[in-house]
């Protein structure tokens, strides 16, 4: 029997199907019998009424029932009972009982019986009130300090105070700034109400400020009373609890400790009668109710606190005293005296259980029985210590987040697309430029292996394909169980999507809480977004893909469509999207390359990607693994970019729409203002035409906001655009390099870094910070390169560029380092192995640089070689100095040695011309250091040196371009096929291309 649990001494059901809540217990001795022994008031919500006095001489022979004093079914709800002096003239006690529209006020009384039976309760009205409007809770005292009776106070729904002093309505006040009922309470050492408002702070009202304030009839009358002379109703002080309270209670037991204490739902609070906190206790449970009680020290308050842990605390002030359990969660707790026992816990829960308890210990009789000695089995003793032992370590594991394959799955999901079209479509869109739109079905199939609680499934499809339903709510499964769901998927919008593929995610809790997720893929059909059609004449853009084996039927390969096409032989097909190009997939009869051609280059992906998953198919069915395919063609990033230049305009656009919104928006707003301030104005002034301009405004407001609508429409459409382009184009880079499947992921994710546009982060600044990085790291020309980017931290803020020049430009050069050999790879070592002094210099703190040795054994100062890889900032001295042409030849730089490199120049002359320009910068520095020794220099002189030294440096650097270009015409230029880098201002590397 555990020391901390409440012991039973009087228990009752009351009734089945009732309800019950925090007002619908009291005790007191409401027959007014004079033995100073309470009984125990019940009512419940169906208006049944109960009266209770519990017996510990009628618990061994009789039954709860025989405690029952009365039992009377009333008409309407009970809200809250209360005992109280509420009859004039009268010292006796009585029970107020609070419908939702009536007040009624009752007298017991007993009369003794001459039978077995005991005695007999009747229970008569004396008076009652109806309501005329609907009431919340009540409260009791003795109001303005009257003494020898106690009035009522009746809070309704819309927050308005009834009075009543016994049989008579006094008055009726609104609280100010009302929105929902609170609890309510009567402090009698101060005459004032306690209530907590919508606001989530305690305030007090004075009876005597209710008592002055105007009446008000209705809310709206209480908003106006100073423009009719009354007296606005305001509280005598409020505090700020923060939280909704769940009781407020005035204990009157000791005027020593004078306390007003607020139950809310995390916190418990205790004032003084000024508004003043005394102290507050956070709860690190639930609470459902509390009680004060009288306390044996001077100054404390004791009191019970219920809550939803089925938990009843003793806490003295804010120190637990005693904590005992109950067999469910209180709703209201009293304390009573009954005969031959003081100070019973009377607790009462929501369903009806009612309870009087008592905190302490009971004797136990139990005595341990005698054990026979036995010596211990050593052997056995040790097994079973390394048993336990290995159970501890499996358990103390350290736990990775992700669920280990090897676990037992709790869910399986598979998901079926149907092999024949819907009939009919379920489709919104019926008809695309006169062609019908079909639907597919899919059906999902759950299967549980545990109890799974709160299960969702959700589907996602890429746009502008969309599902009929994309939220199923299951409900709870048990193991073993299965349950299917079906949905169809068809195109709605009049462009063809980027991806088939689509993805089921079912979310659901274990039996212990923990929230999972798991995911599932399925594809839909190509028949779904495109026909067999007629081919055309003439095309645009061609793509010529070659294989090892020899040609095969087409009809053999796209089955679903054989049906209905003209050519037998299969040497052809032509699907119609349908809202989009004809693509056309021709078969050579005589060469092993296939021809997909289309008059749009993005339309081409979704066909070239089922062309060659179809190979792959094919096949390995036959056993054939030394299958390959290739691209040998040029990359067509011409018609790639054409993609990126229309994206990137309606991106341009967007943002210009939304400047214009907001100088259209402000303009509006502006001419409001001018007009509320010249309708406002006494004296009337002509309006200037301010309304014309207002109208003018307007409209431009509304034409500009449906100019941006229909550009973002167009953006999406892009974008999806874009998304197919992409896609093909890291195709065709794959096929051409034969890159493995790591490789390909990691330049898929390099082009799309993004699955959505959004106006804070774009695609263009995204691909081309991602570009960039595989440039300066796998990518790299030279270790040095490649370890100066890993030292280098943080960057420039993502944003949307001027325009698409500069990432054309590393999309290109990154398409050639991958046509010459370059390894796509997360690593850090991808290509060449990092220096020692470079290591040094990335490294956090940094070490003394160690001086570099070249070829020719010359040892240069390794603060000039450092300065090539660390940005400095310049002196002032030295900005002056420099001459704006070479800050433009230093930031063309990269670009003119990635050039060179895809020229085939040889590094021997760059070198030369960075020791020549070392040599240059040396000599600029000792003739700073002799202008520093003779400062009185005049000017003329110094801008004389300044020319020479400038004429110097051109003729150095025609004497370079010279070497290099004798260079590059002796060595023979490789003909690998590679990305052709185009610019314009380089005349030299396009005749080379």
């Amino acid at each position: 029997m555990s020391l901390f649990k409440a012991r039973d001494w009087w228990s009752a059901a009351l009734g089945e199907g009732e309800e019950f809540d925090l007002g619908c217990l009291c005790v007191g001795d409401v027959d007014n019998s004079g033995t100073g022994h309470d009984k125990v008031v019940v009512g419940s919500y169906m208006g049944m009424l109960r009266i209770f006095s519990p017996n510990a001489n009628k618990l061994s022979d009789s039954s709860p029932a025989d405690a029952q004093l009365l039992e009377v079914q009333l008409q309407n709800a009970i809200i809250q009972v209360e005992v109280g002096k509420f009859v004039s003239c009268s010292e006796l006690l009585h029970l107020a009982v609070l419908h939702p529209r009536k007040l009624s006020v009752y007298s017991v009384t007993g009369t003794a019986g001459n039978v077995e039976h005991g005695d007999q309760y009747q229970l008569k009205l004396v008076y009652e009130h109806n309501l005329q409007r609907t009431a919340c809770n009540m409260t009791y005292g003795t109001f303005g300090g009257v003494t020898g009776h106690q009035s009522l106070c009746i809070q309704s729904m819309d927050g308005m105070l009834m009075f009543f002093e016994q049989d008579s309505y006094s008055f009726g006040r609104f609280l100010p700034g009302f929105l929902l009922p609170g609890p309510l309470a009567y402090n009698p050492r101060t005459d004032s109400f306690l209530t907590v408002s919508s606001a989530r702070q305690l305030e007090s009202y004075k009876y005597e400020t209710l008592a002055v304030a105007t009446d008000a009839e209705s809310r709206q009358d209480s908003d106006f009373l100073p423009k009719t002379g009354g007296k606005r109703l305001t509280p005598d002080w409020t505090f700020v609890l923060g939280e909704q309270a769940l009781d407020i209670s005035v204990p009157s037991f000791s005027h020593s400790s004078s306390s007003i204490l607020v139950l809310g739902e995390r916190n418990l609070f205790c004032l003084r009668d000024n508004g003043q906190i005394r102290f507050m206790k956070k709860l690190e449970f639930n609470p459902s109710c509390f009680l004060p009680y009288a306390s044996v020290k001077d100054g404390t308050t004791n009191l019970l606190l219920g809550n939803h842990n089925n938990m009843l605390l003793v806490y003295q002030d804010v120190t637990l005293k005693w904590a005992a359990q109950l067999p469910f969660v209180p709703v209201a707790l009293r304390v009573a005296n009954f005969p031959e026992l003081k100070g019973v816990m009377v607790s009462l829960s929501s369903d009806g259980h009612l309870l009087s308890s008592y905190m302490g210990t009971d004797p136990s009789f139990f005595s341990t029985p005698k054990v026979d000695a036995r010596e211990a089995d050593y052997e056995q003793v040790d097994a079973e210590m390394k048993k336990l032992q290995k159970f501890i370590r499996e358990a103390t594991r350290s736990q990775d987040i992700l669920p280990s394959p090897d676990a037992v799955e709790e869910l399986s999901v598979k998901a079926t697309v149907s092999s024949c079209l819907d009939t009919p479509s379920q489709a919104l869109i019926q008809d695309m430029d006169g062609l019908p739109v079909p639907s597919v079905t899919v059906q999902v199939k759950l299967k549980a292996s545990s109890v799974l609680l709160s299960a969702r499934l959700s589907v996602c499809v890429q746009p502008p394909l969309a599902v009929s339903q994309d939220q199923f709510v299951l409900e709870s499964m048990g193991v073993g169980s299965t349950k299917e769901v079906s949905f169809s998927a068809f195109l709605n919008g009049p462009y063809p999507p980027a991806d088939l593929t689509g993805d089921i995610v079912v979310s659901y809790s274990s039996p212990t809480g923990v929230p999972r997720v798991l995911q599932s893929r399925f594809s839909l059909p190509l028949a779904l977004v495109c026909v067999l059609s007629s081919p055309a004449k003439t095309t645009k853009f061609k793509i010529t893909v070659d294989t090892n084996q020899p040609p095969v039927d087409l009809n053999a390969i796209f089955r679903e469509f054989s049906a209905k096409t003209e050519d037998k032989d299969g040497n052809s097909l032509t699907f119609q999207f349908l809202s989009g190009a004809k693509v056309t997939v021709l078969a050579s009869k005589t060469s092993q390359r296939y021809r997909i051609q289309s008059d749009s280059f993005e339309d081409m992906w979704l066909v070239v990607k089922e062309l060659v998953q179809r190979f792959d198919q094919h096949f390995s069915k036959l056993g054939i693994k030394d299958f390959k395919k290739s691209f040998s063609g040029p990359m067509p990033l011409q018609e790639y970019f054409l993609s990126v230049d229309n994206h990137f305009q309606l991106r341009v656009g967007a943002q210009q729409y939304q400047d214009l919104l907001s100088e259209r928006a402000i303009q509006f707003r502006a001419i409001q203002r001018r007009l509320l301030t010249r309708f406002k104005d006494k004296t009337p002034a002509p309006l200037q035409n301010l309304d014309t301009l207002l109208d003018a405004t307007y409209n431009q407001v509304i034409a500009l906001a449906e100019a941006a609508e229909e550009n973002r429409a167009l953006l999406e459409q892009a974008f999806v655009r874009l998304r197919s382009s992409t896609h093909l184009l890291v195709l065709l880079l794959s096929l051409w390099q034969g890159l493995t499947p790591d490789q390909t992921a990691i330049l898929e994710a390099t082009l799309l870094p993004l699955l959505q546009d959004t106006p804070q982060l774009g695609w263009e600044e995204s691909c081309d910070a991602a570009v960039s990085h595989l440039l300066r790291s796998c990518l790299s020309r030279s270790p040095k390169d490649q370890a100066t980017s890993l030292a280098q931290t943080g960057g420039p803020v993502l944003g949307l560029p001027q325009d698409t020049t500069r990432l054309k430009k590393h999309i290109a050069l990154l398409c050639d380092r991958i046509g010459k050999g370059g390894r796509l790879t997360l690593a850090s070592d991808a290509n060449a192995q990092i220096p020692a002094q470079i290591q040094n210099l990335a490294a956090p703190g940094g070490v003394e640089p160690i001086a570099e040795v070249f070829g020719d054994g010359e040892e240069m100062d390794t603060p000039q070689e450092m300065s090539k890889y660390i940005k400095k900032k310049p002196s002032k001295k030295v900005k002056k100095e420099k001459d704006p042409k070479e800050k433009k030849d230093v930031s063309r730089e990269p670009s003119e040695s990635a050039v060179k490199e895809e020229a085939g120049v040889p590094e021997e002359p760059i070198k030369e011309a960075k020791r020549e320009k070392k040599e240059s910068s040396k000599d600029k520095k000792e003739s700073k250091k002799d202008s520093s020794k003779e400062p009185k220099e005049p000017k003329d002189e110094a801008k004389k040196k300044e020319s020479s030294s400038s004429k110097e440096k051109k003729e150095k650097k025609e004497k370079d371009k010279e070497k290099e270009g004798k260079e590059s015409g002796d060595k023979k230029v490789s003909r690998k096929s590679s990305v052709k880098v185009k610019d314009k201002k380089k005349e030299p590397e396009a005749g080379e291309s």
